[in-house]
């Protein structure tokens, strides 16, 4: 039998903020998984923070401490991924110049988050080359590491196919296969609520992060809204429209969500134990990442070394990469 490589795949996060509940569930669970199989590179995309934070990049640095130490202790085996951050390697900036030279400005204006952010985010002049030009940065991000796939939800596969389109421009202008096109690895991101009933959001704040205590996460789902209709102990409720339930879901095994749907819709349990029994799962499992947490904390030496360690393997093939695009354009 033939030994067969692995298939590499890539993905990043920006550092806008503590990660909470609904990153872990969407994006970094799928992480850990693909990291058993498959070549993973995954890195901080401190420079996108900037597209939209560019005016105060005070917390930045803070950011990306706690992504990298909420990565680790989730599971995050450096041993298995090359763990980095985008500034570490320079040839991110230098294949996103060389690509702003070549794409249309249509297509960057074509991108569905482009005005839908700027009617989100009104409080920040959003009107600048960063954001307009973040998805050209993406392209190379990627396309530097040639990777078979990409995990991304359903909402962002237009930036990927984007990206795809870059790859073939750039190969037929320069008449060199240089990039693969990535093929997308759809998750399926579940749509978390956060303790006001809406999305799980820092920019609602209404997170349940990584890094909260135990007091803090029973304390926040203690506060969680649940069926408005269920005004008193003896209501009855209606879990198909309690972010509670749905946090039960997610997080406890099947026979406590069946006895919850069937007691909540009879008033047999409150909301408070409710809320208490689904504590208790979230605790269950955030309990080993506090524990790993604590140890990162104490040795921040340890981060250091693995990101020196992962920027370091980053930066030998996006060097390769990028000598191959300059070469095939004779620059």
């Amino acid at each position: 039998m033939t030994h067969q490589a692995k298939k590499r795949v890539l993905s990043g996060m920006q550092p806008s903020g503590l990660m909470h509940l609904g990153n872990y569930l969407g994006a970094l669970q799928n992480w850990k998984q693909l990291q058993a199989e498959h070549e993973c590179y995954f890195f901080v995309a401190d420079w996108h923070a900037l597209s939209t934070n560019y005016a105060d990049t005070s917390r930045i640095r803070e950011y990306v401490r706690e992504l990298l130490i909420d990565w680790l202790a989730a599971g995050i085996d450096p041993n298995r991924s090359v763990v980095f951050i985008q500034s570490r390697v320079p040839e991110h900036a230098i294949l996103h110049l060389l690509f702003s030279m070549m794409i249309p400005v249509s297509w960057l204006e074509r991108n569905p988050t482009y005005k839908e952010k700027q009617e989100e985010i009104k409080e920040k002049d959003l009107g600048t080359y960063g954001f307009l030009g973040y998805p050209v940065l993406q392209a190379a991000d990627i396309l530097l590491y040639k990777p078979h796939f990409v995990p991304v939800g359903k909402d962002q596969l237009p930036h990927l196919e984007l990206t795809r389109e870059m790859a073939r421009r750039f190969n037929d202008l320069y008449k060199q296969p240089v990039f693969p096109e990535p093929k997308e690895h759809l998750t399926k991101f579940p749509k978390v609520p956060g303790t006001d009933g809406r999305k799980m959001s820092k920019s609602y704040g209404n997170t349940i992060n990584l890094s909260d205590s135990e007091p803090v996460v029973r304390q926040k789902l203690k506060t969680m809204v649940t069926d408005p209709a269920r005004v008193r102990r003896m209501d009855p409720g209606n879990p198909d429209i309690c972010p509670v339930f749905d946090f039960h879901k997610m997080f406890s095994p099947l026979p406590i969500i069946e006895q919850i749907n069937r007691e909540c819709r009879t008033a047999e349990i409150g909301c408070i134990d409710c809320k208490k029994l689904v504590a208790d799962r979230v605790v269950d499992m955030l309990a080993p990442m506090w524990e790993a947490r604590a140890a990162l904390v104490k040795n921040p030496s340890q981060i250091e070394e693995i990101v020196q360690e992962g920027s370091k393997k980053a930066g030998t093939v996006a060097k390769t990469t990028l000598h191959e695009a300059t070469e095939a354009m004779k620059i």
